[in-house]
């Protein structure tokens, strides 16, 4: 089975958490997820989700340590998706190859459906739904 490394960036602010949603001709179309993406060859999982943050949302991040890793099985591949604390360098944001983001707070992530892999990941590291 084909495996897929996959990053995340966890950034919080004044309570609230960054996330993004997937356009609608994405893979898990418009479903919501801490912004990343795939790790390209050779890539290490700092510079890989600097890119993909540059290239999702125009934003400039610091990657902070690493807070969780799952691995989720799905029809016909598995994700290897690592979360990893990050800041924003500054306030400008703009969906560029996502639908769009929004801040929300843990309590309300139960509004948003998100894929298997960043539900489980979301219920361990910030106890969401337990």
């Amino acid at each position: 089975m084909r495996t897929i490394r996959v990053v995340a960036a966890v950034i919080s602010r004044d309570g609230k958490y960054l996330i993004t949603q997937r356009r609608e001709a994405a893979v898990l179309p418009l479903l919501w997820e801490f912004p990343g993406g795939k790790v390209e060859d050779d890539e290490e999982d700092d510079r890989a989700l600097e890119r993909e943050l540059a290239e999702r949302l125009g934003a400039r991040i610091r990657v902070g340590m690493k807070v969780g890793e799952r691995r989720h099985e799905y029809d016909g591949y598995v994700v290897e998706l690592a979360l990893y604390a990050a800041d924003l360098l500054d306030d400008h944001l703009e969906p560029r190859r996502v639908r769009t983001f929004r801040w929300v707070s843990s309590g309300d992530f139960d509004q948003y459906k998100f894929p298997d892999a960043d539900q489980a990941t979301m219920d361990v590291l910030l106890g969401v739904r337990q």
